[in-house]
């Protein structure tokens, strides 16, 4: 695969899981179990925005085309993006909203630390600006995930439920395709073996706490939203979150 078009694909995989999650936590704003909790959600959602505007430009920047971070947000179909499909599964209940955010953060704070060390630089940089955040969505996410474990035995049953449920979907990030393995080559990326072995670590000290029960790390797990194959959820999202720029084609604010 040409190095360019490798790099590319991959900052694309990056920007596409902040926003998709991103898109996904905004429409529960207002709808929290506390107004504290409410206003965490958001402030989360805000973040990765933040991150995934700073992946989207150096994509489209890198490509060339004169595609920036609204045109590669607004105008891509859903089998041109490349979030992982834990990001488009349903909000459903609060069990699950916080489970799948637990599962990403954990991926992602461990990810943010291996790109600290990344050989492209603006790479770096944006690992660099991203960590603090990171540390703090998987700082909070942890906490309530032992809150709510380890809480009444309505909670710790539909937390379990969660768990079992969006266990199939935490190992697509460590299913490393060809693209993914230029990427350790280069120096740009991690390589999956130790990005899964501190995921996993760092669910069972936390899953342990909560009094949750830990699936299988050998289960099967889903895979093809990095490659562009989605569930048809994708499609709801994108059709929200694309609706005014599809609608009136070069609207501003």
């Amino acid at each position: 695969m040409d190095a360019k078009l490798a790099k590319i694909e991959y900052l694309l995989r990056q920007g596409d899981n902040a926003l998709i999650l991103s898109q996904q936590l905004s429409q529960l704003c207002g709808k929290g179990p506390a107004l504290e909790e409410d206003m965490a959600l958001t402030n989360v959602a805000l973040d990765l925005l933040g991150q995934t505007r700073m992946w989207l430009t150096y994509a489209g920047e890198l490509e060339g085309k004169g595609r920036d971070e609204d045109r590669l947000a607004y105008l891509r179909d859903n089998r041109e993006f490349r979030s992982l499909l834990l990001v488009e599964q349903p909000n459903g209940d609060y069990a699950q909203v916080m489970v799948r955010q637990f599962f990403f953060d954990t991926w992602h704070y461990f990810l943010m630390q291996g790109l600290l060390a990344s050989t492209d630089k603006r790479i770096a940089e944006i690992a660099e600006k991203s960590i603090k955040e990171v540390t703090y969505h998987l700082r909070r996410s942890g906490d309530l995930v032992v809150r709510l474990g380890d809480g009444t035995d309505i909670s710790h049953a539909r937390m379990q439920a969660a768990v079992d449920e969006l266990w199939t979907y935490t190992g697509e990030a460590f299913l490393y395709d060809e693209l993914d393995q230029a990427m350790v080559e280069q120096g740009v990326a991690p390589a999956a073996d130790t990005l899964r072995a501190a995921f996993l670590q760092h669910v069972s000290e936390v899953f342990a706490e909560a009094t949750l029960t830990m699936p299988s790390p050998d289960a099967y797990m889903q895979r093809g939203g990095k490659q562009g194959r989605h569930s048809e959820r994708l499609g709801y999202i994108l059709a929200e979150m694309q609706f005014l720029q599809r609608a009136y084609p070069g609207v501003e604010w």
